[in-house]
């Protein structure tokens, strides 16, 4: 795994998360294929990660640094280390089956145009309750993973599925894909930018996929909490920004009809006390969430002009046509509902009407 030439490398961004390594490294140390490499960056943790994977893990490339950088920058510097022609995302805080990282790359290697590819998802101590198939998008930008919570032998599925795009939690991209758009959004440090990262994939003409074979078992949420105000901050900033850069143009004409359409669902889901709704009222500040989402809003317009900057660079590159983005995100579109946990998604299947909310 440490030799100069690999096929694929494996990124790990960890911040104070040393309770989570030995069953994710353990789990990559039991790979039925071998020819990776894996680099841990850490994020200046304090409870000791770094002396603990060094002596555990002599195999693993350590990139440690004095502060906490976010999920994006830790996987941009991930990848100024890597050496393999597949780059593959993976949170600390899972553990893969045996076959994982050979069935990824199987699929990748019989699917030249897919740049982004994603792996079946469960949660950590359930391995049969979904956590993502791939990601769903609403109108405003808001993303969830797909099928979340519903049960995997309930669904028939093939080996390998189109997606809109897959969860960063456990994804492969292409590196050719990379030169030509770019990893991760430095800005966003931490929340959608697999969303960010996955749509500019798509616009610049790569395709996505599933390979629902391969196996991964996550903590959902366990750095930054399930509801939590640095999470809430940082997701209702991020997404404005995800539309700003990839999204069609009349997606951001309509943006705040979309927004107020979010935000009366989640005053139903909170009173209902349905789904996200629930967490809200059971959250122990509520009057620090709905500042975190405000200061969001607020540092999401402040960065409105960044972003426009950014979305010329990305259309200069676009493959995909207007017309044809909107088909995908309205093929791939989640209800309010479905986001907020009120309501089931059913599998994707064809075009959805569009309407206002």
């Amino acid at each position: 795994m440490t030799s100069a030439a690999v096929k694929a490398s494996i990124i790990i961004v960890n911040w104070n998360g040393r309770e989570h390594l030995a069953a994710c490294l353990d789990s990559l140390a039991a790979q039925s294929w071998r020819d990776f490499q894996v680099i841990l960056v850490d994020n200046g943790s304090t409870d000791g990660s770094v002396p603990f994977v060094r002596e555990r893990y002599p195999w693993v490339e350590l990139v440690p640094l004095a502060g906490n950088t976010g999920f994006a920058t830790g996987n941009n510097l991930g990848l100024a280390q890597a050496r393999g022609e597949f780059i593959i995302a993976l949170n600390n805080d899972t553990r893969v089956e045996p076959d994982w990282l050979e069935t990824l790359v199987t699929v990748a290697e019989a699917h030249p145009r897919a740049g982004l590819i994603g792996s079946r998802i469960c949660a950590f101590d359930d391995a049969d309750r979904i956590d993502s198939l791939g990601v769903g998008i609403c109108r405003d930008g808001m993303s969830r993973g797909w099928s979340r919570h519903q049960r995997w032998s309930e669904l028939q599925l093939p080996a390998v599925v189109p997606i809109l795009f897959p969860s960063g939690c456990a994804a492969l991209y292409r590196r050719q894909m990379l030169e030509e758009i770019g990893f991760f959004d430095d800005d966003f440090f931490a929340y959608c930018e697999d969303t960010d990262l996955g749509l500019r994939g798509r616009v610049a003409g790569w395709d996505a996929l599933l390979a629902t074979q391969a196996v991964v078992y996550h903590k959902y949420s366990s750095t930054a909490g399930v509801l939590s105000p640095f999470k809430l901050y940082l997701v209702e900033r991020n997404h404005y920004w995800v539309v700003l850069k990839s999204f069609p143009w009349p997606y951001l004409l309509l943006l705040p009809v979309f927004t107020l359409c979010r935000f009366a669902e989640q005053l139903r889901v909170v009173f209902a006390g349905q789904g996200a709704g629930g967490e809200f009222r059971a959250a122990g500040s509520r009057r620090a969430l709905v500042g975190a989402l405000l200061r969001g809003m607020a540092d999401a317009l402040a960065g409105t002009p960044r972003m426009l900057k950014r979305r010329r660079l990305i259309m200069r590159g676009r493959v995909l046509s207007p017309s044809a983005m909107g088909r995908l995100l309205a093929q791939y579109r989640l209800s309010f509902r479905e986001l907020l946990g009120a309501e089931a998604p059913a599998p994707p299947a064809g075009e959805k009407e569009v309407s206002a909310c």
